[in-house]
């Protein structure tokens, strides 16, 4: 199912290491879900930066501007709509094999910021589907690819925090990522005995398409903080609700 790149993943060894004498110690890999545009491009960009192999996927198959950093020969790209159980399932099927140090689910839709009671069933079923629902779909499918020594991430962000929240405001897209939060926190005490380390991200308020132009951040400002973040708490197990500068988020 991939969508071009045709490189190998990086993580493959060779049949018999002791045939060249030495064990060749494999290159870490990401796999960044949601990667065509914004933040998971940006994440794209500084994993291969810093010597990652990637595999990043998109929606369709047309060209995005993932496809113009696949010049490094460390980038795989893959099709997935997160919203779509088959085509995850087809990508784990796709997969199969692969060991991937990073998990990390980037996904997230908003629609008109109005009061709750004035959203139409079908605009709020969309935003939860994609923002709290599909990223734990992708999660339970895709996890037996992380190693015990790995990190399972999702983009969250600092609305999905009740206690922050004190202005109100974006009622449906702060409670699907208070939903996200809780079923990840779900997650973690499901899995209480995973040595994996579990990381919700809260990235700031970022220029990006959903973030808008007026945001006080841009993706060199926030993501290199992200990964810095992710990279930090490398084997340290647990779920942490953290922000680009590692500082801890509250519930």
């Amino acid at each position: 199912m991939s969508a071009g790149s045709g490189v190998q993943h990086g993580n493959m060894r060779p049949a018999n290491p002791a045939d060249t004498g030495m064990t060749k110690r494999r290159q870490p890999t990401a796999l960044i879900v949601g990667a065509s545009k914004g933040l998971g491009l940006a994440m794209v960009d500084e994993f291969l930066t810093r010597g990652w192999h990637v595999i990043g996927t998109i929606r369709g198959t047309g060209t995005t501007g993932l496809h113009a950093l696949d010049t490094r020969n460390r980038l795989d790209i893959e099709t997935l709509d997160i919203t779509v159980p088959r085509q995850i399932s087809a990508l784990r099927e796709q997969l199969s094999g692969t060991t991937v140090d990073l998990l990390f689910v980037n996904a997230a839709v908003a629609h008109a910021d109005i009061p709750v009671a004035d959203v139409s069933t079908e605009s709020f079923v969309e935003v939860m589907v994609t923002n709290s629902l599909s990223p734990m779909r992708v999660v339970e499918s895709l996890q037996d690819l992380v190693p015990d020594t790995g990190t399972i991430g999702i983009m969250s962000s600092s609305q999905g925090s009740i206690s922050l929240n004190t202005v109100g405001g974006h009622d449906v897209y702060r409670a699907s990522k208070s939903a996200l939060n809780q079923l990840f926190r779900s997650y973690a005490a499901r899995h209480a005995a995973d040595a994996r380390t579990l990381l919700l991200i809260n990235p700031g308020h970022v220029q990006t398409e959903l973030g808008g132009p007026d945001a006080t951040l841009t993706t060199k400002d926030s993501i290199p903080g992200v990964v810095d973040t992710i990279l930090t708490h490398q084997g340290a197990g647990g779920l942490h609700f953290l922000d680009y500068r590692n500082q801890v988020v509250p519930w």
